[in-house]
């Protein structure tokens, strides 16, 4: 088949694939394009005719097997793909991306639907490659996406016991705290009679042993500690901020307090990914320094339970920096020197590409971002034009809605006023009114009193008189003839 090998990887792809500077190099078959993600010469050799489905010889991988294991992202993109095809081990390029950390194609490759709980011929699935390997961002990523940690392989073996036994102690955290139960996990035996610690012990893994043996391992439920004795520390485990705010201001606890443990407030707001809680607490002041008995910080048990947003609070993780005002220019390339990122967040070194090639991808990467909103546009304005209605129409309704009802019960309160104002101001002309009619019955009442007044004042006048009549003295007048 033209463009096609029956052998595994050649001489040549393998020199290309190593140097991270290197020449351009032709590739003599499809795999080795996969492998060194090199998306231009993977387009010539399918249009050659080489099919996008061949598995090689030597290792029964598909192009899709080699671009899961080596993280080329955009030799994903390939329409006829199929994502459920199966090596000699019974591997799905889901099972390839999680055992060498690939996060970002896998991720990829669950939004495409693909299934998270496919096993293979030893029954394991994604999820217990991931814990074997130590590969936390994939099992994260799988335990996101409902893949299930307490199914057990076909020894019986759980996630848990497989990173138990390969001492990953961020693995075993994390899976641990997903747990139903934190007991039953730990106690929990495979089909040769091991629990984790038996496991841990029998591979000398020094890490877990502490970790069981209670230097560091810290319950997340509150009620199996001393609520009474750290209340501050049950308020920022359930975000109640006002409480912690009360506690702390009132001076009830200190705001660095450490409980049994060795964890503050901030630990445990961390592990619960309360970012209001720890915005406040860092605002007071707070020390994000201080490690616990298992020499956590509040920022690695933010880590461990995978709160992304309290990992950038805490460690003020700001990786791109760049002015609003500034506008991308795709033929920039500076811009894609500067802003690119190359890798997943397990894997960073199995595809090593030149910086030729990675800012060549980035711009295609750009380019097709900015092709793929333009599409979105025409595809939003043919749904309205064909009487679609788009979720941002359904917000605007919404708000429209609501502000319709808030008008409406500020329109009937108003109402409400008028009518009470209109009745108090009815109260108040009745009041009025009854003050002049009792004014003018005062008035009536008034009058007579005053006649009466100026009658007996005359009188007495008069009286007065004849008094002083009768008392004035006077002379004899005698009459004589």
């Amino acid at each position: 088949m033209p463009g096609a090998s029956d052998s595994g990887p050649s001489t040549s792809s393998r020199e290309s694939a190593t140097p991270c500077a290197r020449k351009k190099v032709h590739f003599g078959n499809i795999h080795d394009a996969v492998r060194a993600g090199d998306v231009k010469q993977l387009s010539d050799i399918i249009e050659r005719g080489a099919s996008i489905n061949e598995a090689d010889i030597l290792h029964k991988f598909t192009p899709l097997h080699w671009a899961a294991h080596s993280g080329s992202l955009e030799a994903l993109i390939i329409n006829g793909a199929n994502l459920a095809s199966q090596d000699d081990r019974g591997c799905t390029p889901l099972h390839l991306a999680a055992t060498h950390g690939h996060s970002f194609t896998l991720q990829i490759m669950l939004r495409s639907g693909v299934d998270p709980s496919v096993t293979d011929k030893r029954e394991w699935k994604p999820v217990h490659y991931a814990a074997f390997h130590g590969r936390l961002g994939c099992l994260q990523l799988l335990v996101k996406w409902g893949c299930g940690i307490e199914d057990v392989d076909y020894n019986g073996n759980l996630p848990v016991h497989l990173a138990a036994m390969e001492g990953h102690l961020h693995c075993f955290k994390f899976l641990l705290s997903k747990m139903n139960s934190k007991t039953q996990a730990l106690k929990a035996f495979n089909d040769n009679g091991e629990n984790v610690l038996d496991l841990a012990q029998r591979f000398f893994k020094q890490n877990i042993l502490q970790f069981i043996q209670g230097a560091e391992y810290e319950g997340s439920d509150p009620k199996d500690q001393e609520t009474l004795a750290f209340p501050g520390h049950v308020a920022a485990f359930k975000g109640d901020l006002e409480m912690l705010k009360k506690l702390i201001e009132d001076g009830v606890i200190n705001i660095n307090e450490r409980d049994n443990n060795g964890s503050t407030p901030m630990h445990k707001a961390a592990g619960q990914g309360h970012i209001e809680c720890l915005q406040w607490i860092i605002k007071m002041g707070a020390d994000s320094n201080i490690t616990n008995k298992a020499g956590e910080k509040p920022s690695d048990v933010a880590k461990r339970f995978a709160h992304l947003a309290a990992v950038k609070l805490l460690e003020g993780l700001q990786k791109y920096d760049i002015d609003d005002e500034n506008e991308i220019d795709e033929h920039d390339i500076k811009f894609f020197l500067r802003h690119g990122v190359e890798g997943s967040t397990d894997a960073k070194d199995d595809l090593c590409l030149s910086e030729s090639d990675k800012t060549d991808a980035r711009m295609r990467a750009y380019k097709k971002i900015v092709e793929l909103r333009h599409m979105l546009e025409i595809a939003e304005s043919n749904f309205k034009h064909l009487g679609g209605i788009t979720e941002e129409d359904l917000k605007q309704k919404k708000n429209q809605l609501e502000s319709e009802k808030t008008i409406k019960e500020l329109q009937d309160q108003l109402e409400y006023e008028r009518l009470r104002r209109e009745k108090l101001e009815g109260q108040l002309d009745e009041c009025r009114a009854e003050v002049d009619q009792l004014r003018e019955t005062l008035e009536r009442i008034q009058v007579p009193s005053f006649a009466v007044e100026d009658d007996s004042s005359c009188e007495s006048s008069k009286e007065k008189k004849r008094i002083k009549k009768k008392v004035s003295s006077g002379g004899v007048f005698v009459r004589r003839y």
